[in-house]
């Protein structure tokens, strides 16, 4: 498929599966998928100055300030791979966020094509988050609730040692659903608002997430 300046957002809670959404509608469109989990656990990773600050936050569960947030996606929104469009996935997550957003990209003479956003109850979030296992070895992910592996506490494919991220641990989790449901799900409120929101059903499958997903996206891209 081919798009021309398909800006999207994707909203939704912790474990509404977005990562997986993300790079498939990255694929499908040909356009950036940026994560700004991603860039601040890589930043944490190489102990950078932001990742240092970032870190504490993030292993409380709590969002990290907007002015770090803000930083890198104005950064990383001057990247030429952005000039045909981009997905965001994890910002903005604050109401001040998304208004640096929309600032930032009136000063590049662009604007939002669509915000997506997964919905999810609670019970099941939790469920998905406190279940998950990543192994080590390789990218296969796990949920000893939903998707269990065959050798309890070791990956199917590689035999590598599964094991529970920090913050998918029960508090935290519990943490960051209450942080999500005060702080970043007004958002969905400011895109209706704006005549941007498209609201999808996270609890079906995720070809129909996905399906549903381009549906919304269709009016707005261009042809293959």
């Amino acid at each position: 498929m081919a798009s021309s300046q398909l800006n999207i957002v994707l909203l939704g809670a912790p474990g509404a599966g977005k990562g997986t959404q993300a790079s498939r509608i990255a694929n499908d469109y040909g356009i950036p998928n940026i994560s700004t989990g991603d860039i601040l656990r890589l930043a944490v990773k190489n102990q950078t100055s932001i990742g240092m600050e970032a870190e504490k936050y993030m292993k409380a569960g709590d969002l990290v300030p907007d002015k770090i947030a803000i930083g890198i996606m104005q950064d990383r929104l001057q990247d030429t791979d952005t000039v045909k469009g981009f997905l965001l996935d994890g910002f903005p997550r604050t109401i001040a966020q998304a208004k640096a957003l929309d600032h930032t990209l009136e000063g590049l003479g662009r604007s939002l094509t669509k915000t997506i956003a997964i919905l999810v109850d609670d019970d099941e979030l939790f469920a998905r988050l406190c279940g998950r296992r990543l192994c080590r070895g390789c990218p296969a992910t796990f949920n000893v609730y939903l998707k269990p592996p065959q050798n309890r506490g070791f990956c199917d494919f590689c035999g590598g040692e599964l094991y529970q991220r920090d913050d998918d641990k029960g508090e935290t989790v519990h943490n960051r659903l209450a942080v999500y449901r005060k702080q970043t799900s007004p958002l969905i409120d400011y895109y209706e608002k704006a005549g941007l929101l498209a609201r999808i059903n996270g609890l079906r499958t995720p070809d129909d997430v996905h399906e549903d997903i381009n549906e919304a996206l269709g009016p707005f891209v261009g042809d293959a």
